[in-house]
């Protein structure tokens, strides 16, 4: 299930007062995976991004940070977020899976905003930005993907169809001497950005937009 603070927290609680305001029950000390995206919708691919991050990274928590809405897509395309969180919920059923609304609780529209917050609200939390292969292919088209690269330690988990050009993109080539190798993917959280991981693992093809295909066929 996911964690949410269900009330207040006493006075005098100290590092959990950033839970109040983002529903994230995190602690000073924690190795934190933050997976951001649309989810539209969470498939079992997302799972396996999630689980080989958090399994070989060594984090405490994965959290699914279910955007608002993706700048970079029409809002004709995406699912009311309420139906994605839920797909989200079906599929990150573990203790250490966090389903999470933060970025509408706090009204940030773009990852670097968010990313910038969540650190000042949470002191002490070692956090890392997780995404597919995929994205990494075009991060450098995301608003200030440079700062999110000398933010937080980043890794990049292998999907299918973009492993030879995701290791060749931008990102990759100007920060080629932050990266560290996979067999040492567990000190990823303690390390200062920028440094980043690229992880192979077993490919998962399912995919949002196969997901997608599908159900139009079947409503047509």
């Amino acid at each position: 299930m996911p964690f949410f603070h269900a009330g207040p927290a006493p006075k005098g609680s100290g590092p959990r007062r950033g839970a109040l305001r983002d529903g994230l029950d995190l602690t000073p000390g924690m190795s934190v995976g933050l997976f951001g995206g649309s989810f539209n919708p969470a498939h079992d691919g997302h799972l396996h991004v999630a689980e080989t991050a958090l399994n070989r990274l060594g984090l405490d928590r994965v959290v699914w940070l279910v955007s608002p809405q993706n700048p970079l897509k029409g809002r004709h395309e995406t699912a009311p977020l309420a139906e994605r969180m839920a797909t989200a919920r079906e599929w990150a059923r573990s203790p250490s899976m966090i389903v999470s609304d933060v970025e509408t609780r706090m009204g940030t529209q773009w990852t670097i905003d968010t990313l910038r917050v969540l650190k000042a609200r949470h002191p002490g939390v070692r956090f890392v930005w997780l995404m597919g292969s995929d994205n990494l292919a075009g991060f450098h088209r995301w608003r200030g993907w440079t700062d999110i690269m000398r933010m937080m330690p980043v890794a990049v988990i292998a999907r299918p169809g973009s492993m030879l050009e995701s290791r060749s993109a931008p990102a990759a080539r100007r920060f080629a001497g932050w990266r560290i190798p996979q067999d040492q993917a567990r000190l990823l959280a303690h390390l200062d950005a920028p440094a980043w991981t690229y992880l192979t693992a077993p490919l998962n093809r399912s995919s949002s937009t196969a997901l997608r295909a599908a159900a139009r066929r079947a409503k047509s």
